[in-house]
């Protein structure tokens, strides 16, 4: 695959340039639509992923640890009703601005990008994969490559993780002292972070992408049920593949690893805990969370769909 001088396919510069390939006059419309989807998923779906952080940091069986609800609830599990969905909220500062900044970045910058790669290196794709297989593999590819750009927004992340599962190590700090007092802490895991999102994201957008060539889909052109079965085919690939490395990025990032490298992490998790651990949380993300990224994704391509055509 052959270099061209002129060529990019950073996100930063795909949003100034209009991503090249026909992007020109599409920023509102993407960003607006992906930024409408966070806000959606934010609102529904925050105490789901409260729920599945706790249950991956958890490192005692249920039985250790006083069953479901002291895992889940934890000082709240015997408190009433309202306290415990309360208690499922924690981190929603950081979540929030974590979560809208992600979807826009994410699902409204990843376009751009693809045209970019389909402009610049759209023949070599053909070439090497077919024409078909080619244009999934952009869309794979190009995903990959923001998942990695993701991790400019991890200290977001993390302080959203601490929050959920250690927020302790919170209490009493404002938001300049935490940032002060953290520094670089707050990037603590980025290369795994990375490892866990550029197989996630490849798998994300190209499996939808796959979803809808099997479909006939006209890019573009897709109705609400067909985004829908194309973001339950990318989203739970991209759980599934992902699965593993977010376990050590949790508890990397939640604090609970203390100043343990990721591969320490790792020995010790196999040590201790057997090789299924690895995929501890996948059953609440793919039934629970999976909805949550499905329903996101299908918002996001249909609203961007939509506000394209009338701004």
């Amino acid at each position: 695959m052959s270099l061209r001088r002129d060529a990019t396919i950073a996100a930063p510069v795909a949003f100034s340039m209009g991503g090249g390939g026909g992007g020109e006059g599409k920023v509102v419309p993407r960003m607006l639509g992906a930024g409408c989807a966070g806000v959606a998923e934010l609102l529904i779906f925050h105490p789901v992923d409260t729920v599945a952080k706790r249950m991956m940091s958890n490192q005692l069986s249920v039985a250790e640890a006083g069953g479901y609800g002291a895992i889940i609830f934890r000082d709240a599990a015997q408190s009433s009703f309202f306290a415990r969905w309360a208690s499922l909220f924690p981190g929603l500062g950081f979540g929030g601005a974590y979560k809208i900044l992600q979807r826009v970045y994410k699902f409204g910058g990843q376009p751009f990008v693809k045209e970019n790669i389909k402009k610049n290196y759209g023949d070599s794709f053909t070439s090497v994969f077919g024409k078909k297989t080619g244009a999934t593999m952009i869309s794979a590819v190009s995903g990959s490559i923001m998942g990695v750009g993701e991790i400019a927004l991890l200290p977001l992340d993390v302080l959203k993780i601490k929050a959920q599962t250690n927020p302790e190590s919170l209490a009493g700090k404002g938001v300049v002292s935490i940032f002060q007092q953290e520094g670089f802490a707050l990037y603590r895991g980025w290369g795994w972070t990375a490892a866990r999102n550029a197989p996630g994201s490849f798998s994300l957008f190209g499996g939808a992408a796959l979803a809808k060539q099997l479909m006939g889909v006209t890019e573009g052109k897709a109705t609400f049920a067909q985004d829908t079965v194309a973001s339950v085919a990318g989203s739970v690939a991209s759980i599934t593949v992902a699965a593993p490395l977010d376990v050590i990025k949790t508890r990397l990032q939640s604090g609970q690893a203390g100043s343990k490298s990721g591969f320490t992490v790792i020995g010790d998790l196999v040590k201790e805990e057997g090789m299924s651990a690895f995929f501890k949380g996948l059953t609440p993300k793919i039934i629970v969370v999976g909805p949550k990224l499905i329903f996101s994704f299908t918002i996001a391509q249909q609203l961007m769909q939509y506000f394209e055509k009338v701004l």
